[in-house]
């Protein structure tokens, strides 16, 4: 038994777990403990604690001492979630890694079953990535990430294979079900450090030059809870969309084809529209201005950027 075990590891190619803490600890141990009911046999744990002012590392040592292969950074200041992530990703030797936010759980099969559909793929597939529970933080079900029709059909289907203009014109990833090849985190450096949030510049990033997979499962248990960011978006004084707008400054230089830059004219409205409706008048007279380089503005786009011109002097006042 022992011996088919060893052998079992050493056909599977090394994934890394990095789970990622900031101030999680009502969770952690849900979360840690779907680390541990994972069905996959060869797995690195890199846990991450950036610098939490709760019981959170407290939580994490007790755990790391009970697996001695898993490792511990407690990070002594905050550094951020794409700094964080970076420390561990650099010390990392997996094949494939696994972005885990610690407020999160993972199904019991879901690296199982995501590794097994990139052995299914070519290598040009740098990401697969799934449906998933939206909990609460009871952890009660609240609803799945994707819509379905009354059969359970999914409408619209999540992307595959080329998604560069769709990652451009909409938001449709459950980020916390990626798992990435490490082949494509490499070529991008690791995540930008200089931005508040990771996943909408890693998929465009990554997206260009590498395909992506849509895994037609739950995989995940995403936790909604107002501490989360995607709930501070967009709300004054968070760095949120300034680091949108930094990365559609850089989507600017990759877009290659008219539909691409439609696609990113498409964004750039949406991000508009949100950042005048949260009183962020200033970053929608800069989304415009980008706006302007990519299409010819519409009559409800001046009229934003007027209210939004108006609405930032009397902010200045």
């Amino acid at each position: 038994m022992h011996t088919t075990k060893v052998a079992e590891v050493a056909a599977s190619p090394l994934v890394t777990i990095v789970a990622l803490c900031y101030n999680h600890a009502p969770f952690l141990p849900e979360a840690l403990d779907s680390i541990l009911a994972q069905t996959y046999p060869n797995l690195e744990v890199i846990l991450v604690d950036d610098a939490s002012t709760d019981a959170s590392a407290s939580i994490l040592t007790r755990y790391a001492a009970a697996n001695p292969t898993w490792q511990l950074l407690l990070l002594h200041d905050n550094v951020g979630n794409c700094a964080a992530f970076n420390r561990a990703y650099r010390q990392s030797k997996g094949e494939f890694l696994l972005d885990f936010a610690t407020d999160d759980v993972l199904l019991p099969e879901r690296i199982t079953h995501q590794v097994a559909a990139f052995r299914r793929l070519d290598a040009q597939y740098g990401v697969v990535y799934s449906d998933a529970e939206l909990i609460d933080d009871r952890s009660q079900f609240v609803r799945y990430h994707y819509r379905r029709t009354a059969d359970g059909q999914l409408f619209p289907r999540p992307a595959s294979g080329d998604v560069f203009a769709d990652v451009l014109s909409r938001y449709f990833i459950s980020t916390p079900t990626m798992l990435m090849r490490r082949a494509a985190l490499d070529d991008l450096g690791g995540y930008d450090e200089t931005l508040a949030y990771e996943d909408f510049d890693f998929w465009v990033r990554a997206a260009r030059n590498w395909q992506f997979y849509f895994l037609d499962e739950v995989t995940t248990q995403k936790r909604l809870h107002p501490a989360s960011m995607s709930r501070r978006g967009y709300r004054p004084n968070d760095p949120f969309l300034a680091s949108t707008i930094q990365v559609c400054r850089k989507v600017l230089a990759l877009c290659c084809t008219p539909a691409e830059r439609a696609a990113l004219a498409i964004r750039l409205r949406w991000e508009m529209r949100q950042a005048v409706r949260w009183r962020n008048f200033r970053e929608a007279g800069a989304l415009y201005r980008l706006l302007k380089q990519v299409a010819a503005p519409q009559l409800v786009d001046k009229l934003l950027n007027s209210y939004s011109k108006v609405g930032a002097s009397f902010q200045s006042l």
